[in-house]
């Protein structure tokens, strides 16, 4: 087992089948594990249903209740380790992210270095498609504030199209990691870069979901705002690695980060 694509789902019947077939499809050996939070839509019986076409490559967990994006992701890279998986993916199930990016990430990660592979909107050959001007402007923001904020390298911090490496997840307190709605994929990375991990941007064309609801809303939004403040601030106390035995965790603010050196871009 190599290979795990972690999927929160919350009301998509609309797209599950599809994201999972083009995933299946590609035939390069990718599990998935779908996070499933109580959709009152069906989707985690849609998932069950398909199980027995793919065995051994679709799993589910069902969780009681929309208890947020990043306790999906957390409790899916916890259920991934433990499984003994190499290469743990985040995708969304809405085919914003292209299915067909899976192996550009994986490579990256495998093959050229990169600890983390982040699927980014916002470098040479990467772009967005069906977006309204005021939601790429907030992107675009968003963007711009957190690296002003954290000093953190990525041209695309919010992005939720990422491969880790196990060992990224493993040396991550993720007990540590507080926020739940978008501004968490911005943790995951500041965690990432601040504990030394090579991270790489690899371009990618976002498209907005054609089916299904939108989940971005005002307090993801404030919670991005307010949350890049609360991120650096905490970073000179919260213990991002892991608690080894026989050994002390060392503070966030002792790890040296090397922007040129922690940040890799691949060009078109």
């Amino acid at each position: 087992m190599e290979k795990i694509v972690i999927i929160p789902t919350y009301n998509e019947k609309d797209n599950i089948v599809n994201i999972l077939q083009a995933i299946f499809n590609l035939q390069e050996g990718f599990h998935v594990l779908v996070i499933d939070d109580g959709s009152p839509d069906g989707t985690a019986d849609i998932v069950k249903g398909l199980q027995s076409i793919f065995p051994g490559q679709l799993f589910i967990e069902e969780r009681k209740g929309k208890l947020g994006l990043g306790t999906a992701y957390i409790h899916g890279f916890k259920w991934s380790i433990a499984k003994g998986y190499a290469f743990i993916f985040e995708m969304d199930a809405d085919f914003s992210h292209n299915p067909n990016d899976l192996p550009r990430l994986y490579k990256a990660c495998k093959e050229e270095g990169a600890d983390v592979a982040v699927g980014s909107r916002y470098i040479k050959g990467g772009g967005v498609v069906n977006w309204p001007r005021n939601r790429i402007a907030l992107s675009k923001g968003a963007s711009l504030y957190t690296r002003m904020i954290t000093w953190m390298p990525v041209k695309d911090p919010t992005a939720g199209f990422v491969c880790y490496k196990r060992e990224v997840l493993e040396t991550i307190n993720l007990d540590e990691i507080r926020f739940v709605g978008y501004a968490f994929q911005i943790e995951m990375k500041f965690a990432a870069w601040k504990l030394g991990f090579l991270i790489k941007e690899v371009p990618i064309i976002f498209q907005d979901r054609t089916f299904g609801v939108s989940k971005m809303n005002k307090g993801i939004v404030k919670e991005g705002i307010l949350g890049v403040l609360k991120l650096r601030w905490h970073s000179w106390f919260t213990h991002y690695r892991k608690r080894v035995k026989n050994s002390e965790p060392l503070a966030v603010s002792e790890q040296p980060a090397n922007p040129e050196k922690d940040v890799l871009v691949e060009s078109k």
